[in-house]
C-alpha cells in the first residue's frame, strides 16, 4: 500500500537531502470562507521547504493533520469576518389599498417603490402572499413585476380569494412590505362555497370537503349540490339529487383510471349560488397502483407461491372517521403470485358477533377504503380477508371498537369581542374563542353602524385566528361589532356586541415641539416659547416638559420635574453669564415624544435694552390670492416703555431680503399685508415699536401661500352654491371651523352642510337665498393658524342664484305650444312639439291615446270622444333628462263652443260600431194631456234585432210592442207618481252587439223638473215650458196669495202659496217675503253651471289663470282683493267676466311678489259670498294648484265651491274631485231696495257693490243663500 511505498523511499531521500536543502515557500496560502456560525471550517494551506518548515499558527487554531506540505486546521467561525450585504433602501411611492368587489369582478393590486442604489443586477424579489401563504402566476392569479413596480391582477374574484394581501420586497439586507384586505362580496343569493379539497381518492370514488360562505346579509344556506367534470370536457354533471347540509360528501361512482374536477354550490330561498371555484384534477386510482408502478413493491415469481390463497391482513386502523364513514388502512400480506389479489371487508357492531361483507360486488385492491353508510354515534368492529382466484384467507384480526363521529351541531357563540382603535379607517376586533368549538372552522365578523340594525359582513371568508382587522370604515361613525363561529354545519349564535366605537386612527405620541426662541432673560432666569408639534399624535397635547444643559457638555438635565401645558415657561435658577441651550418634550395620553431639536446658544445676561424684546406666536387668516392677516401675541419684555406699535416684515421663502409691510407703526396686533404674489411663499416676522425705537424681531414665522384657497362655484348637477377650502397643513385631531361674518355656523336648519374629507372641506348651501351674502371665513385647528376667507357680493350671489335655479329647473323650449285639431267621429288630437326630446321623454296628460316622435319632437295625445263634459284646461307637464316644460290649453265658453265637433253630439256607440245602437238617446215627450211619453230612436237593425225597456233593472213589457221598422221606440206612463218614477233604460241588440240608453226621471238628476206633492202621494209632472209664472224683483203690488189648480179628466188638485208677508220661511231676513207654514216643497237643481278646470299648473314666469263659471239673477258682480286690497287691472293683472258667467283673474309672468292671499267676491243686491285663495310661487319647484270653482247666484239660491292645493314638484297630484268648500255669506246692506206701501216711507237704497269689509259669517259647507231662485 502507499504507507509501504513511502517507508521504502525513505533511504532515497535521506540521501539525497543535502542537494534538495531550499527555504519555506507556501505553494497554496490559506483562503477567505464564509460558514454558519457554530459550525466547523476547514482551512487548508500547502507549503514547501527542505528540511520540513516548521508551522507556527494562532493558538486559537491548533493544527490537526501535519504533512510534508499540507497542513489543515480547525477553526471557530467566530474568528471570519462579518459579511456586510449591500442595503437597498426600498421605498413604496404607490400602494395598493383595501379592495371591496363583488364575485365575478376583477381586481388588480399594485405598487410602485424606488430602490436606493438601484442596480442592474441586484433588484429585489416581488413575493406575493394571502394569510401568509405564498401566491404564484397561475391561471386565477396573474404577477407582474419589473425595476420598480409590481402588480398582481386577479381576473375573476371568488370567495377563495378574499384575505390580507401582502406584497414582500425581498433582498439579501433586509425585506420591506405592505399589505391590504381584499373583501369579496356576494348579491341575494348565497355566496359560492370556497376551500375545495379532495380527500382519501380510491379508485372509485373521493371525499369532497369545502367552507361554508357568510349569511349575514343572505338568506340561510339550505344545503349544497357537488358537481362533477371529467378532464378534457366541459360537461358538469350534478352528484347528488339532493342538497346536503353538511360541508363533506363522498362521490362514488367515478370510474378507475379517468381524472376529474369538482365543484360546490351552495342553495338558500333566493336561489342557487355560482359554483366554487373548481379543485384540481384528481385522479380515481388506488393509493398504491403509483408505487406497484414504479417498482414500490417487489414480486418474486416463485411456483411456491403459485395455485394458493394469500395471506392474512394485518394492521388494521382507522385513519379517519367521520359521522356516517370509516376509512381503513391495513398492511398487505407478503405475495408473491403472479394471481391478481384483492380484498374483502367485513363489519360488525362492536357488542355483536354477526359479521357482515361490506364490499360483496366490488373487489378491493388497494390496502386502504372508505366504508359508508354507518349509523351516526355508533361503534363497529372491522377485518379484512385477502383473497385471489385460489381462493380466500382467513380473516384478519378484528379491529377495536371504532366509533363513528356523532352530530355535535354548530359552535357556540364566541366570547367577549374587543374593539380597538387602528387607523382612521379601520378597527381591530378581538375576541374569545367558543367554549365548544365543535370542529371549528374559523370566523365572520359582522359590523353594524350605533343605532341602526344593518349588519354587513366584514369577511367572507372564514377568518381563523381570533384578531381580525375591519377596513373600509367611514373616519369619525361609531360602530359595534360580533362574531359568529363556523363548522361544517353552519353558523353559530351571535356573541354579544362589542362597546361601541368611534373610528379614529390609533392614539401616538406627538411629535416633537420646534423654532425655541428666548422671549427675555434677567441674569438669573429665562423665558422660552417653542411652536407646537405639527403632528399631535390624535389626542390633545397635555404637557410639555423642558431639559437644559451647559453649551459644550453632553448631560442632559430635566428643568422642572412636575410638567406644564403652556408654550411660554421661565427656567430659573441659571447662572449669570453661562450659556445653556434647551430641548423641549411634548406628550399626550400615548405618551411622551421626542425631543425637539436644541435650541441655539443662550447666553444668560440680562436684557438692558431700551428697544422692546420679540414678539411670538404668529399665525395667519383670511390667506388670498395678494393678501393675507397676521396676528402676534405681544412681547414679554417692553423695554424702557410701553409699546406704541408693531412694524411687520416679510421675505420670499429662501431669501433674506425683508421688506416692511407697513411704514406706520400698526397700533393693533394683527395687520393684513396686502401687494402679494400669486402662489408666492413668504416668511413673516415682527418687530415692537416703544419711545426708545423699533425692538428686535421675532423668530421667523412658518411659511405660507398667498393663494385664495376657498373658491365659490355652482355645481353643475345639483344646482348646490358650494364654497371649498383645501387645507396645505392637516394633524391628527384637526377640523375645520367655518365662519360667516366672523360668526361660527351652528345653525343647519335652512340646508347648510359642511362636508370635511382629509384635507378638503366644503360648505354646500342647498337652498341658497337672497340673506346668504357675506364675509365666509374658514380655519383649521391643530395647526398653525391655517385659514382663509371668501366674500360673497350681492352681485355675485345674484348671478349663483340664477345659475343655480337654471340648472335645477331646466326648460325644455317648445316649437310650438299646446293646440287642437278636431278629427273624424268625434275625435280631437291635442299636440305639441319641442325643439329636441330623447328617447326617455315623458309626459303627463288626461287622454288615453299618447305618443312622441324623437326625430320631429313632436307629442300628441288623442281623445276618443269629445264632447260637452270635456270643457276646461288641459296641462301638458314634459320631463326629459332634468328638463322640463309645460303648455297649457283652456277650452272655456266660446272658445270650447267652437272646438265641439258635429259628431260630439251624436251618441257615442254610433261612432264607432258596426251593430245596433241608438241614432237618438231617451228623452222626455210631455203631452197637452200631460201624459208622460219615453221616446228614442235606433239604427242599423237587421231581423234578429230585439228590442227591451227597463225600469230600475226590471224589465218592463208595453202594450204596444216597439216599432223596428221605423225605427222609433215609445214608451208612455201613465198616471206618473212616485211610484213610476226612476231610472229607464232601453237596449237593443243582436248577434252583431249590443247598446245602450237610459233617462233618470227620479226628480234627483239634471233635469228641468218641478214636482208638487198631494196627500194622495200623487206626483205630477211640469216643465217650465208649460208654466212660466215667476215674480221677478218683486214690488209691494205683487203681495198676495198665489194659487195653482192642476187637473185631468178625473180629479183636480189645487195648491196656494201666501206672498203676503206673514210667512216663516226666510228666517235670515224676517222683513223679506215669507211662505205659509205648510209651503209647497220646490225642488230646485243646484249643479255646478258651465265646464271647469281640473288642474291648473304653474310655475315662475308663467302666466296663472283663475278662472270658474258663476250665474245669478240679477247678474252679479265679481270683483277681486290681493292681501285686502282690492286688484287694479293693468298689464299684468287681467280681470275680465266672459258672456257674464265665466270669471277669470289672470295674471301674467308670476313672481315671488305675487304670492299672497287673493279674495274673490261675488255680489248681486240680495246677498254675495266671498271665498280667499292663497296662491304660493315656490323658486326652487314649479307650483300645482287644484281647483275647482262653481258659482250659482240666484234670486232663491246661492252657492259656491272652491279647493285650492299646492303640491311641491314630484309629490304625486290626487285626482281632482269638486268638494263643497267653506265660504263666507256677505249679506246685503239693508235696507235692500224693494217698492214700500204707499202708506210707508221708502228706505234709501243700498249701493251694489260690496263693500270688502262686509261682515262675514262662515255657514259651513253648502250653506245656500237665503233668497229663493228663479228661472227667466
Amino acid at each position: 500500500d502507499i504507507n509501504w511505498e513511502v517507508r521504502t523511499k525513505l533511504d532515497d531521500k535521506y540521501v539525497r537531502e543535502e542537494p534538495m536543502i531550499r527555504g519555506p515557500k507556501f505553494l497554496v496560502r490559506l483562503r477567505s470562507h464564509m460558514v454558519f456560525e457554530n459550525t466547523p471550517v476547514k482551512i487548508v494551506c500547502t507549503v514547501e521547504g527542505f528540511p520540513m518548515p516548521v508551522v507556527k499558527c494562532n493558538k486559537l487554531l491548533p493544527p490537526v493533520l501535519l504533512s510534508l506540505s499540507c497542513y489543515l486546521f480547525f477553526a471557530p467561525a467566530s474568528m471570519l469576518p462579518k459579511i456586510h450585504y449591500t442595503k437597498i433602501h426600498i421605498t413604496f411611492l404607490d400602494t395598493f389599498g383595501p379592495v371591496f368587489a363583488t364575485e365575478g369582478e376583477s381586481a388588480t393590486l399594485s405598487a410602485t417603490m424606488t430602490l436606493e442604489p438601484n442596480l442592474a443586477n441586484l433588484q429585489p424579489e416581488a413575493q406575493w402572499y394571502r394569510d401568509d401563504t405564498r401566491l404564484f402566476d397561475s391561471k386565477w392569479v396573474k404577477i407582474e413585476t419589473g425595476r420598480g413596480f409590481s402588480k398582481l391582477t386577479l381576473p375573476n374574484l371568488y370567495k377563495d380569494d378574499e384575505g390580507l394581501y401582502t406584497l414582500r420586497m425581498v433582498t439579501k439586507g433586509g425585506t420591506a412590505e405592505h399589505s391590504a384586505f381584499v373583501s369579496v362580496a356576494v348579491p341575494a343569493a348565497p355566496g359560492a362555497p370556497m376551500d375545495i379539497e379532495i380527500h382519501d381518492a380510491n379508485r372509485d370514488y373521493v371525499i369532497v370537503s369545502w367552507k361554508p360562505p357568510n349569511t349575514t346579509t343572505e338568506g340561510p344556506i339550505l344545503g349544497y349540490f357537488v358537481d362533477k367534470c371529467e378532464v378534457g370536457t366541459e360537461n358538469w354533471t350534478q352528484c347528488n339529487d339532493h342538497p346536503i347540509k353538511i360541508c363533506k360528501y363522498p362521490v362514488s361512482g367515478l370510474f378507475e383510471g379517468h381524472s376529474f374536477y369538482f365543484r360546490v354550490r351552495a342553495v338558500n330561498s333566493h336561489g342557487i349560488s355560482k359554483p366554487s371555484r373548481m379543485s384540481d384534477p384528481i385522479t380515481a386510482m388506488d393509493p398504491t397502483e403509483f408505487e406497484r408502478l414504479h417498482g414500490g413493491f417487489n414480486y418474486t415469481n416463485t411456483e411456491k407461491s403459485e395455485g394458493k390463497p394469500p395471506g392474512v391482513p394485518s394492521g388494521i386502523n382507522a385513519s379517519e372517521t367521520d359521522r356516517t364513514y370509516v376509512v381503513l388502512s391495513w398492511k398487505a400480506p407478503a405475495y408473491t403470485s403472479r394471481a391478481p389479489m384483492w380484498y374483502y371487508i367485513e363489519k360488525c357492531m362492536a357488542d355483536s358477533g354477526a359479521w357482515q361483507r361490506v364490499n360483496t360486488q366490488v373487489p378491493i385492491r388497494s390496502p386502504r377504503y372508505a366504508v359508508f353508510d354507518l349509523a351516526e354515534g355508533k361503534q363497529y368492529k372491522f377485518r379484512v380477508l385477502s383473497a385471489n382466484i385460489y381462493g380466500t384467507s382467513e380473516p384478519s384480526e378484528p379491529t377495536g371498537p371504532i366509533q363513528t363521529q356523532e352530530l355535535k351541531g354548530v359552535p357556540s357563540a364566541p366570547g367577549q369581542v374587543i374593539a380597538t382603535r387602528e387607523t382612521d379607517t379601520s378597527v381591530l376586533i378581538q375576541w374569545a374563542p367558543p367554549k365548544e368549538p365543535n370542529n371549528l372552522i374559523g370566523y365572520y365578523i359582522d359590523q353594524c353602524v350605533q343605532g341602526s340594525k344593518n349588519w354587513t359582513s366584514a369577511n367572507h371568508k372564514p377568518h381563523k385566528n381570533t384578531r381580525f382587522v375591519v377596513s373600509g370604515l367611514t373616519t369619525g361613525e361609531t360602530y359595534v361589532f360580533r362574531v359568529q363561529a363556523i363548522n361544517e354545519l353552519g353558523l353559530s349564535d351571535e356573541s354579544q356586541e362589542s362597546a361601541p366605537l368611534t373610528v379614529k386612527a390609533a392614539l401616538t405620541t406627538p411629535s416633537a415641539p420646534y423654532d425655541i426662541a428666548l422671549l427675555y432673560c434677567d441674569g438669573h432666569s429665562m423665558i422660552l416659547n417653542w411652536k407646537k408639534p405639527l403632528r399631535s399624535g390624535g389626542a390633545k397635547i397635555k404637557e410639555y416638559y423642558v431639559d437644559k444643559r451647559r453649551s459644550g457638555t453632553t448631560m442632559w438635565r430635566e428643568v422642572h420635574i412636575p410638567p406644564f401645558t403652556e408654550r411660554v415657561y421661565k427656567v430659573e435658577n441659571l447662572t449669570e453669564g453661562a450659556v445653556y441651550q434647551f430641548h423641549v418634550y411634548a406628550a399626550n395620553l400615548a405618551g411622551l415624544g421626542p425631543a425637539s431639536k436644541h435650541s441655539e446658544d443662550f447666553t444668560c445676561d440680562p436684557w438692558t435694552m431700551p428697544e422692546p424684546g420679540p414678539a411670538y406666536d404668529l399665525t395667519f387668516c383670511e390667506v388670498r390670492d395678494n393678501s393675507l392677516v397676521v396676528e402676534w401675541q405681544k412681547p414679554v419684555y417692553t423695554g424702557s416703555g410701553p409699546i406704541t406699535g408693531y412694524h411687520v416684515e416679510y421675505a420670499k421663502k429662501g431669501t433674506a431680503n425683508w421688506i416692511t409691510a407697513n411704514e406706520k407703526a400698526a397700533s393693533h396686533r394683527f395687520l393684513k399685508v396686502t401687494g402679494l404674489e400669486v402662489g408666492t411663499t413668504y416668511v413673516f416676522r415682527v418687530r415692537a415699536v416703544n419711545a426708545a425705537g423699533v425692538g428686535m424681531a421675532s423668530m421667523a414665522s412658518d411659511p405660507v401661500t398667498a393663494k385664495a384657497v376657498v373658491s365659490c362655484v355652482v355645481d353643475e348637477k345639483s344646482g348646490d352654491i358650494v364654497l371649498s377650502f383645501e387645507s396645505c397643513q392637516i394633524n391628527e385631531g384637526s377640523k375645520f371651523i367655518w365662519k360667516k361674518d366672523y360668526k361660527e355656523i351652528t345653525d343647519f336648519s335652512k340646508g347648510v352642510v359642511i362636508k370635511s374629507e382629509g384635507t378638503h372641506s366644503k360648505l354646500i348651501f342647498k337652498n341658497p337665498d337672497k340673506e346668504d351674502f357675506g364675509t365666509y371665513s374658514v380655519s383649521v385647528t391643530n395647526t398653525e393658524g391655517v385659514s382663509s376667507s371668501y366674500t360673497i357680493s350681492n352681485e355675485e350671489l345674484a348671478k349663483m342664484l340664477a345659475l343655480s335655479y337654471d340648472i335645477r329647473h331646466p326648460v325644455i323650449p317648445l316649437k310650438s305650444e299646446l293646440a287642437y285639431k278636431i278629427l273624424e267621429r268625434g275625435r280631437m288630437r291635442f299636440w305639441l312639439q319641442a325643439e329636441e326630446i330623447s328617447s326617455n321623454v315623458t309626459y303627463k296628460f288626461f287622454p288615453n291615446k299618447m305618443g312622441h316622435d324623437v326625430a320631429t319632437g313632436i307629442i300628441e295625445f288623442i281623445m276618443d270622444h269629445f264632447t260637452e263634459e270635456n270643457e276646461g284646461t288641459y296641462t301638458c307637464q314634459i320631463t326629459d333628462g332634468g328638463g322640463k316644460a309645460q303648455s297649457s290649453l283652456v277650452l272655456i265658453g266660446d272658445v270650447f263652443c267652437k272646438s265641439l265637433c258635429p259628431f260630439s253630439r251624436l251618441p257615442l256607440m254610433s261612432l264607432f260600431t258596426t251593430g245596433p245602437h241608438f241614432s237618438e238617446f231617451l228623452s222626455l215627450q210631455i203631452g197637452d194631456d200631460c201624459s208622460v211619453t219615453l221616446v228614442c230612436k235606433v239604427a242599423n237593425l237587421k231581423k234578429e234585432s230585439v228590442f227591451h225597456w227597463f225600469r230600475e233593472d226590471t224589465e218592463i213589457i208595453p202594450d204596444v210592442k216597439p216599432d223596428l221598422g221605423s225605427g222609433v221606440c215609445k214608451l208612455p206612463i201613465k198616471e206618473f207618481s212616485l211610484k213610476t218614477a226612476g231610472i229607464y233604460k232601453a237596449t237593443i241588440s243582436d248577434d252583431r252587439g249590443k247598446d245602450m240608453s237610459q233617462i233618470n226621471i227620479s226628480g234627483k238628476g239634471k233635469h228641468d223638473l218641478y214636482f208638487c206633492i198631494d196627500a194622495s202621494a200623487v206626483m205630477w209632472l211640469i216643465v217650465f215650458s208649460l208654466i212660466d209664472s215667476q215674480v221677478v224683483e218683486p214690488v209691494e203690488k205683487d203681495k198676495g196669495k198665489y194659487s195653482i189648480v192642476i187637473t185631468d179628466p178625473e180629479n183636480s188638485h189645487k195648491r196656494t202659496l201666501d206672498l203676503s208677508g206673514d210667512g216663516q220661511y226666510f228666517q235670515y231676513f224676517p222683513s223679506l217675503i215669507s211662505f205659509p207654514s205648510e209651503p209647497i216643497p220646490l225642488f230646485i237643481d243646484n249643479s255646478v253651471v258651465g265646464g271647469l278646470p281640473d288642474v291648473v299648473t304653474i310655475m315662475e314666469k308663467k302666466t296663472l289663470s283663475l278662472t270658474c263659471t258663476v250665474c245669478g239673477d240679477p247678474k252679479p258682480q265679481v270683483s277681486w282683493l290681493k292681501n285686502g286690497s282690492e286688484v287694479e287691472p293693468d298689464d299684468q293683472y287681467v280681470v275680465s267676466l266672459d258672456q257674464g258667467r265665466f270669471a277669470s283673474l289672470t295674471i301674467k309672468g308670476v313672481s315671488m311678489e305675487d304670492s299672497g292671499r287673493y279674495t274673490m267676491i261675488v255680489q248681486n243686491k240680495y246677498g254675495g259670498e266671498s271665498v280667499d285663495i292663497v296662491v304660493t310661487i315656490l323658486l326652487c319647484s314649479p307650483l300645482v294648484v287644484n281647483a275647482c270653482m262653481g258659482i250659482n247666484i240666484m234670486s232663491l239660491s246661492l252657492y259656491f265651491y272652491l279647493q285650492v292645493s299646492v303640491y311641491r314638484h314630484g309629490e304625486k297630484i290626487p285626482e281632482a274631485k269638486p268638494t263643497l268648500t267653506p265660504k263666507t255669506i256677505i249679506p246685503p246692506k239693508l235696507p235692500i231696495e224693494i217698492p214700500q206701501p204707499k202708506t210707508q216711507p221708502a228706505p234709501s237704497a243700498a249701493p251694489s257693490t260690496p263693500s270688502p269689509a262686509a261682515p262675514k259669517a262662515a255657514l259651513g259647507r253648502g250653506v245656500k243663500s237665503p233668497t229663493p231662485s228663479r228661472r227667466k
